[in-house]
């Protein structure tokens, strides 16, 4: 303010002033701020397409395993119908018996008919290339049939629900023969 002004009784009265904001940039050419916000506005366009894809790709996801924590607590299920058949070998037993074996093994067999429909695979890696994406190694077998690295025993198996693993599949892998052999005691002394 200058002297020659009036001074204003009550901040209403303050001319407009902006605080903090610098002036938009004046482009001398009309053709070059045309440009400029063309490509601002394709660049928005393009953004919001993008988030839209994402969103699009994460509920997809979301729907398709949204029943993973259901089928992770039902892999006991099938694992304990698994331990009671082999508890109760075939033809050991009564009728009764029998029939109890012949039931649970349905139930197992409708299980698993759920799980195939779902997209739940089972993972039974004997023999396959040890794979600590997909199987938890619980200890070495040595002295087996299969190269080091390979999978010789399979503990419990594993499942995957599409690309995603449900549970890895817990196994012994083989260990390859040593390169230095340990002398025996015999040999030593």
């Amino acid at each position: 303010m200058t002297e020659n002004e009036p001074k204003p009784q009550n901040d209403n009265e303050r001319p407009f002033e902006p605080q903090g904001e610098e002036p938009a940039p004046v482009l001398s050419d009309p053709g070059a701020e045309v440009a400029a916000l063309k490509d601002q506005l394709l660049r928005a366009i393009a953004e919001g397409e993008n988030q839209r894809r994402r969103f699009q790709r994460e509920r997809d996801e979301a729907v398709k395993y949204a029943a993973a924590g259901l089928a992770r607590d039902l892999l006991t299920v099938s694992d304990n119908l698994g331990r009671a058949l082999d508890a109760v070998p075939a033809g050991a037993g009564d009728a009764m018996t029998e029939t109890l074996r012949t039931g649970v093994e349905l139930v197992q067999k409708e299980l698993a008919s759920a799980f195939e429909k779902h997209g739940i695979r089972r993972l039974e890696p004997l023999g396959e290339r040890f794979d600590p994406n997909l199987h938890q190694a619980m200890f070495e077998v040595p002295g087996t049939d299969y190269p080091s690295g390979t999978v010789a025993q399979v503990i419990q198996p594993g499942y995957a629900m599409g690309e995603r693993l449900l549970r890895p599949a817990l196994v012994g892998v083989a260990k390859g023969p040593s390169t230095a052999e340990t002398p025996t005691p015999e040999a030593a002394g």
